[in-house]
């Protein structure tokens, strides 16, 4: 219960005019505050002249009060006169029977109006008033929506109101209201006068409503002799309607002693405030700070109506503990977007659109880094984007459902060009999903939920113009996610029927090159693009493994023959064959390069037993004579060859995903940049050995940290950027000694002239891939 109720109860029963039944009567009328009916019926009971005060009395109240409505407000300069009493038009809302607006009139302040949700007690009051007080204004009407136009008062003066909206049971929903319609009819240099018991609740509300624009202080009021023996301290808190967006320090006018003598209440108190000052002091040293709807709306970051080239804030959309409520970004693009495609700048497609980030994506580098947040706003197009990040208080309700409840908060946060009548383009990561089976979901201790997924791929904008493929038939790619990093996914094949030739290697190159690519730029879309099902498979589909649909993969292989070739023309004796890699995925890599680079035998290297026997149920992995899989740790095999005397490998592959989506790093793993690994992988190399990393950020800083780490060890580093594609492969021979241009040149047409010779069902994206290697500068 209460203070507040404790306080009512307790003075009910010393000093209740009724007796007996009618007493008992009245203490039931005291269990819902903001019950209209209950108040009814207390009044009722209570009679017309029964008033009493629950809190401070006049006596108490006159001085403070009265100096603090005919003082000027502060936003007048110096030589501003004070006003005059009978000019300042005060509202009470809460009346009740409270004779505190009787007190008030009498001493001069003539233009009083006064609020009560009872009928009954309004009625009394009116008679009551009639004839002594004539200017007096008494209204029935509810004080969480009033009915008077806005900054209609000078004053709003509040004794016990609040409070009494503000049961910890019912939460802030109806206080929050309250301090909406206060803050709306105050005029500009308007005071909010609140006579409260200062609950730490109470305190929240009031601190954060009356954050930006507004002058607060608190006083505690003085304690005077009284038979109505009230026990626990009043406080006044004043907070005056300025025409700045600042954050004001809070003034305080408190009696210690007093206060001090009030234990529980002053502790709270004083906790409270302390809490409101830290965060007062990290919004006015500019931090990173959150702000609410009600903030920006007010101007606490400037006019949102006009857009500010840069400008990003955290903002919560929504009432927490009142509604359902979204934490946000609001970014305004930077100045690199242009208005047209005229300019040099990226052309602006939507003034104003808004990004869902589902919960499980929230952690990754690229929604919770800055960095990676102006990438998302610059791949939107969009000259003011609000990112809505999902949390765990979402997670019961639709897509569709957030975007309806999202709508109109969004559209309050649009620049002014925008056109009401058109909807708020929505968008959301998306991989282009045309439909998806569910094949299998496991979970490793290693590795976290693992899923395997067959899916069809939408048709998108990057399909070759020159695509002659059946429209009667779909291309299926079984794929391999790690939850940890939905985002990317692991592993991906092609599914064929064995022995079938209905679908042309040439459609099969075009369609996986397109889905690749879709794939990896994390396409964007409207939510709900695709569907999901849980059925299993057609058994008859089979992975091929003389196919690569990742075009990483397909890069690592044209790296490795292209320098392979290179290294031959300088070394004739040079024959690469012993391979290892680290990572198993689906193990589509190694199952290639087995079939397809007859002279290599290859180990690979896995720390997950669970990941292999995926790999084997579902991708149709083997291992034979020159194919062998070791569940170890990675870093330790690479350091066991490296202080080995024999047995040193001629090619080193590492393809490790990082579990740690927040990063900015997500393949590889950190532990495998590090120098001391970078070391040991350069030493086991044989002397024409070659390292290959596949590494995928986009954080510029990140992906510069990793140079500098590989250049530190390697004399000689080569790059392949991969055309829309997050992913760099980097190769690193051992050989200091630089590859020139015309070197890569010529292993190029040595390259092509050998795979016409083989005729490769696969080698026209080697060889283009292959031209696109560069040395890493």
């Amino acid at each position: 219960m209460g203070r507040k109720k404790k306080q009512q109860q307790q003075h009910t029963r010393e000093n209740g005019g009724a007796g007996g039944k009618n007493q008992e009567e009245l203490l039931k009328t005291l269990g819902d505050f903001t019950s209209k009916e209950n108040w009814d019926q207390f009044f009722t009971i209570r009679g017309t002249d029964d008033s009493f005060e629950w809190y401070a009395e006049w006596p108490q109240l006159r001085t403070l009060l009265t100096a603090q409505l005919l003082s000027p407000p502060s936003l007048r300069t110096p030589e501003s006169a004070g006003v005059q009493s009978e000019e300042v038009a005060i509202l009470v809302p809460g009346c009740g029977n409270s004779k505190l607006s009787e007190h008030l009139y009498d001493a001069g302040f003539l233009n009083i109006t006064n609020v009560d949700f009872s009928k009954v007690v309004i009625s009394d009051m009116l008679r009551r008033n009639l004839r002594e007080r004539p200017g007096m204004k008494w209204r029935v009407m509810d004080m969480t929506n009033m009915q008077f136009a806005d900054e209609s008062f000078d004053a709003i003066v509040d004794k016990g109101g609040l409070d009494a909206l503000m049961e910890p049971e019912l939460g802030s929903r109806l206080g929050n209201q309250y301090l909406s319609e206060v803050k709306r009819l105050l005029k500009a240099g308007g005071k909010f006068i609140c006579l409260t018991l200062a609950e730490s609740h109470v305190l929240g509300l009031l601190f954060s409503k009356f954050r930006f624009g507004w002058k607060m202080s608190l006083y505690t009021i003085a304690k005077e002799p009284s038979s109505r023996n009230i026990k626990l301290q009043t406080f006044m808190v004043v907070v005056e309607k300025d025409i700045s967006t600042s954050v004001s320090e809070i003034s305080s006018f408190m009696d210690e002693y007093s206060v001090e003598s009030h234990g529980n209440q002053a502790r709270e108190l004083y906790e409270a405030l302390e809490r409101e000052r830290k965060v007062r002091s990290e919004y006015s040293n500019g931090g990173d700070i959150l702000y609410s709807l009600e903030d920006l709306t007010l101007g606490a970051k400037g006019n949102l109506k006009e857009l500010e080239p840069g400008r990003r804030l955290k903002l919560i959309l929504g009432e927490p503990g009142v509604s359902r409520f979204y934490n946000a970004i609001l970014f305004d693009a930077k100045p690199d977007l242009g208005q047209d495609s005229d300019d040099d700048k990226e052309p602006i497609s939507y003034q104003f659109a808004a990004f869902i980030v589902p919960k499980m994506r929230v952690d990754d580098w690229l929604f919770s880094s800055e960095e990676g947040q102006w990438l998302i706003v610059a791949t939107s197009k969009a000259a003011r984007l609000v990112m809505i990040l999902l949390d765990s208080s979402n997670s019961n309700f639709s897509m569709q459902d957030i975007q309806t409840d999202l709508s109109p908060l969004v559209m309050q946060l649009a620049p002014k060009d925008c056109d009401d009548g058109v909807p708020i383009p929505f968008m959301a990561a998306s991989d282009g999903i045309k439909q998806q089976t569910i094949v299998n979901q496991v979970t490793s201790a290693l590795t976290g939920p693992i899923i395997v997924d067959d899916v069809i791929y939408q048709q998108v904008d990057d399909y070759d113009d020159d695509l002659k493929c059946d429209p009667s038939k779909d291309l299926i790619f079984r794929r391999l996610t790690f939850q940890r990093s939905q985002s990317l996914v692991q592993s991906e094949a092609l599914l064929s029927k064995e022995g079938s030739n209905a679908i042309s290697r040439e459609t099969e190159e075009n369609d996986v090159q397109t889905a690749s690519k879709t794939k990896k730029k994390g396409k964007q879309g409207k939510i709900g693009s695709h569907s999901s099902t849980s059925h299993a498979s057609n058994n008859e589909m089979k992975v091929d493994h003389n196919y690569l649909a990742s075009s990483y993969h397909n890069g690592i292989i044209s790296g490795l023959m292209l320098i392979s070739l290179h290294l031959k023309g300088s070394n004739s004796a040079v024959g690469m064959g012993k391979t290892a890699v680290i990572g198993l995925g689906a193990g589509l890599l190694p199952m290639f390069m087995k079939n397809c680079l007859p002279t290599l035998n290859i180990e690979v290297v896995e720390l997950d037993p669970v990941v292999l026997d995926v790999a084997k149920q579902y991708f149709g992995f083997r291992e034979d004579d020159r194919l062998q899989v070791h569940i170890t740790d990675g870093i330790k095999f690479v350091t066991g060859k490296a202080d080995a005397e024999a047995g040193k490998l001629d090619i080193l592959i590492v393809d490790v995903d990082s579990s740690d989506s927040s990063s900015g790093l997500t393949c590889p793993a950190a532990d495998f940049v590090t120098e001391s690994f970078l070391l040991a992988a350069k030493n086991s190399l044989s002397e024409e050995g070659l390292f290959i990393i596949n590494l995928v950020s986009r954080s510029s800083a990140v992906k510069g940290a990793v140079y500098s780490s590989l250049k530190s060890v390697f004399g000689n580093l080569l790059s392949l950027k991969l055309e829309k594609d997050v992913n760099e492969v980097i190769f690193a021979l051992k050989k200091d000694s630089p590859i020139t241009d015309d070197e890569l040149s010529r292993a190029c047409d040595e390259l092509v002239k050998s795979l016409e010779l083989e005729k490769h069902e696969w080698s026209q994206r080697v060889v283009d891939a292959s031209k696109l290697i560069k040395p890493l500068i």
